[in-house]
């Protein structure tokens, strides 16, 4: 699996987040809401530092992951990350790997 961050959405984390070099963007699983992948189930983004990473891609020194338990979520498919203007935030598309 693989995590790509366009660079719109890389601004948001940047400034928005205010993520820094060295620190650690997790991408979660959690209950409610819907994803296209899953029903009942959506994304959820934090800072916090790993424990068992399945996946990560480094942006302007930040690392960012998806721990070994969430990637049942993605189901083969790999995360891209974009920027919504309307909503001011990012927004997740599912991209078969």
């Amino acid at each position: 699996m693989k995590i790509i961050i366009e660079d719109d959405a890389l601004n948001w984390f940047l400034s928005d987040m205010e993520v820094k070099a060295g620190e650690y963007i997790r991408f979660y699983v959690r209950y409610g809401g819907s994803s296209s992948l899953h029903e009942g189930f959506s994304l959820g983004v934090t800072k916090e530092e790993p424990i068992d990473v399945g996946a990560k891609a480094i942006y302007h020194e930040a690392v960012f992951f998806v721990e070994e338990k969430d990637l049942w979520y993605f189901d083969g498919h790999d995360l891209h990350v974009n920027y919504d203007r309307t909503s001011d935030g990012p927004v997740y598309q599912y991209v078969k790997s």
